[in-house]
This record gives C-alpha cells, sequence and structure tokens, in this order.
C-alpha cells in the first residue's frame, strides 16, 4: 500500500527501496558488525528532567509487591478479588518488562581496555543533541549486538506519555489544531495529514515528518522481533503480524498508517543525504576508525567510504536548499528554534522507564540530531582541509556511531 511519490521530495518508495535493499543496506549491516560501530557509550542512570519518574513498573524495581490471591483472606477475596489478580497481572507484565528491558552491559576486559583508547577529543560545536555525559562515571559502553532493538513490554500510560511529550511540546504544527490523544497503547496517536499542514513551512512540516518517521522505525522493530514465545527451554522471536497492522494496516489507523511509513521513508532521505554530504570528513588520509588491529581498520575504512560513495550515486536526493531560505533573520530564528526543539526531544530520551528503549531512544535522535549537524554545516565541510585537524567541522566518536546506527536502522 505504500507506493509512489513521498511529499517534500522528488522521490518515490520504489526507487528507495531497490537502492536500499539490493546496494546499500547489505553493506551497511557489515560495517554495523564490526568493532567501531558496535560499541556505544551511553549514561542509562540520568534522571529525567521534565517530571518525576513514578511509573508503575520502574526500571529496577516494580513499585507495588501485590499479594498472591491465595494469601488474601476468604472475606476480603470475594469483594477485591479481581483487584489483586489485577495487581498480580501487573506485578507479571512488570516483570516481564523488566527481564526484557534490561540491557546486558557485559563486555570482555580487553575489549573495555580497547574502548578506552578509542576516545577522541571532541571539538564540537553546534549540536543537535542534548551531549550525554559519557565522561560521567555512570557512563558506560555498551554492545549494541548484544542488545538489540525489539519489544521489551515497555508500553501503556509510561510510553504514551513520551511520546505525547514529543508531539504535543516539541513538533511544529498548526496552533489552532488539538489533537485528541488516548491514553493507553503508543500507537493511538492521531497524526497530523496533509490538509492541516496546508499553511505549515516545509521546514516545519519536514521536522514534524521526522519524529514520525523515528516513531514508525521504532514501532516496527519491536513488531518484527516480538517475543512470540517464551519457555524455560527457549525464546523465540519473530515478526508479529497483528501488531505490526494494529500500527500501520491502512483501515485499523484510518488511512494513517501508510502515512507514517512514508513519513520512516522521508527519516531515510534526510539521512542518507546527510552521508552523501559528509564524505569529505571521512575522506581525508589522516581519518582512521581507530580500534587498533591496522588491517580490520583499514578495510572498515575502505567500506565506509564505499557506502558514502554510494550514497552520494543516489538519483534522488532530498533537496535540503528548500530549508532555512527567504528572510535571512527570520530563517536564523527558525534554525535555532529547529534545533532547540530537537535538543529537548533527546533530553525526553531520558524519562524512558525501559533502559533497552531508553538505549535505542538516545543513540537514534542523537543519530538524526548528527545528520542534521553535517545538513547545516556544509560551508564547514567544504573547507575541511585535505591533512591536518578540521577545526570548523568535527565528529566525535559518538556521533559517527550513533549516525550509522541510526541510519541502519
Amino acid at each position: 500500500q505504500v507506493t509512489g511519490y513521498l511529499d517534500d521530495c522528488t522521490c518515490d518508495v520504489e526507487t528507495i527501496d531497490a537502492f536500499n535493499n539490493y546496494k546499500l543496506f547489505p553493506r551497511l549491516n557489515e560495517l554495523l558488525e564490526s568493532d567501531y560501530f558496535r560499541y556505544y557509550k551511553v549514561n542509562l542512570q540520568k534522571p529525567c528532567p521534565f517530571w518525576d519518574d513514578n511509573s508503575h513498573c520502574g526500571m529496577r524495581d516494580c513499585a507495588v509487591q501485590p499479594c498472591p490471591s491465595d494469601e488474601v483472606p476468604d472475606g476480603i477475596r470475594s469483594a477485591g478479588y479481581k483487584y489483586s489478580e489485577e495487581a498480580n497481572n501487573l506485578a507479571e507484565e512488570c516483570e516481564e518488562a523488566k527481564r526484557l528491558g534490561a540491557v546486558d552491559d557485559s563486555l570482555s576486559k580487553e575489549t573495555r581496555q580497547a574502548v578506552l583508547q578509542w576516545a577522541q577529543h571532541d571539538d564540537s560545536s553546534d549540536s543537535f543533541c542534548e551531549a550525554d555525559d559519557i565522561h560521567s562515571p555512570e557512563a558506560e559502553y555498551v554492545d549494541l549486538l548484544l542488545n538489540p532493538e525489539r519489544y521489551t513490554g515497555y508500553k501503556g500510560p509510561d510510553a504514551w506519555k513520551i511520546w505525547n511529550s514529543i508531539y504535543e511540546e516539541n513538533c511544529f504544527k498548526p496552533q489552532n489544531v488539538k489533537r485528541p490523544l488516548a491514553s493507553g497503547r503508543g500507537e493511538s496517536f492521531i497524526y497530523l495529514t496533509a490538509l492541516f499542514f496546508a499553511g505549515v513551512c516545509v521546514e516545519k512540516r519536514a521536522f514534524y515528518r521526522l519524529i514520525s518517521g523515528l516513531h514508525a522505525s521504532i514501532n516496527i522493530h519491536l513488531s518484527a522481533r516480538y517475543l512470540l514465545q517464551d519457555t524455560w527451554s527457549e525464546k523465540k522471536w519473530g515478526p508479529n503480524v497483528t501488531e505490526f497492522q494494529q500500527r500501520f494496516d491502512e483501515v485499523l489507523t484510518r488511512g494513517e498508517g501508510p502515512r507514517r511509513l512514508k513519513n520512516l521513508y522521508f527519516l531515510y532521505l534526510i539521512e542518507l543525504r546527510a552521508l552523501s554530504k559528509v564524505l569529505p570528513f571521512f575522506e581525508r588520509p589522516s581519518f582512521q576508525l581507530y580500534t587498533g588491529n591496522r588491517s580490520q581498520d583499514a578495510e572498515m575504512k575502505h567500506l565506509l567510504l564505499e557506502i558514502l560513495h554510494l550514497a552520494k550515486s543516489f538519483p534522488l536526493h532530498f533537496d535540503e536548499n528548500s530549508f532555512f531560505t527567504g528572510n535571512k533573520k527570520e530563517a536564523a530564528k527558525l534554525k535555532e528554534e529547529f534545533r532547540l526543539h530537537f535538543k529537548n526531544i533527546s533530553k525526553i530520551m531520558d524519562c524512558v522507564g525501559c533502559f533497552k528503549c531508553r538505549l535505542w531512544g538516545k543513540l537514534q535522535t542523537q543519530g538524526l540530531g548528527t545528520a542534521l549537524k553535517i545538513l547545516f554545516s556544509e560551508n564547514l565541510i567544504e573547507k575541511i582541509p585535505d591533512s591536518g585537524p578540521s577545526y570548523g567541522f568535527q565528529l566525535t566518536r559518538q556521533e559517527i556511531v550513533a549516525l550509522f546506527n541510526a541510519f541502519g536502522r
């Protein structure tokens, strides 16, 4: 059902599918399995800056340990039986979410020592993301291959509160539009339609569509890697078609599902464009994907450049020159507003009540923020010298790992 042209673009779905599936993704997947790209440093202990995190299923302990129903006296049980049953179901759901949402932080001693040597000097300014305090004692390296993005049981009012905050407070939308949001499942949003966007400038439309595309990506991954069977002998993960349909089927979503998926393609185009623009930064002989393994580092840099050249060869790139044109003062104000909105969304990720969801949320917002930083730094990138430091434009190892892994999602 998702076919044809994308709004605000000259590109179509079929061209992207063919390019990605047959040319780009197999190479990108190989790159993301390499040592340089699989280790990401993150602080998962930062407190939520916007509200007290009193979710019904805390990340460390369940807030309530209900009595098993057989311990409740008969006289009380007959009247309040359903409550203790509900409480028990909640406790079980809590335990499952806590177990599935836990981050596997096991790294070998050798790997820990190696990644410490990879830390690079961060000379970056004009960042689109809240810089994670990676020098904090609580920040640690996580192996992304050991912690795939998949279903964790994180849902309900707490997950809804995160998305509600992102859409309502941080997305540009026409002021006269009030959207009813049902507190419940994460997909219960009534997304803005093209009709509502008639009077909204291209930049604000793009911002909204990027966030919607990110939301779609996350929902696709939890549907594609769903816990289908959980027994003592084995866990079975796989596609949950029903879950996918609830979020994207045209009929079940009243026509919104295909639009959400088109926003995912839009997000893909924006990040692909950033990759094509950042080629000069990585092409410099002085730039290394340093892990200490010289032959592997050279091989991975060669593969990285192959991917970037491929990105550059894409025939129907998004034209970011339509952004922030016109009155220079207004354009500068809008760009700053854009940046602050996005920075705020990166802070909201510290309110996500599931560690694994928080990890991938932080990584993907940093990746998208890095893509925007690249697109808004074109003049600086063009001035990068072939040798020596690139003072005007810098990417840290964190930003590089986030950029490629977010695009990989």
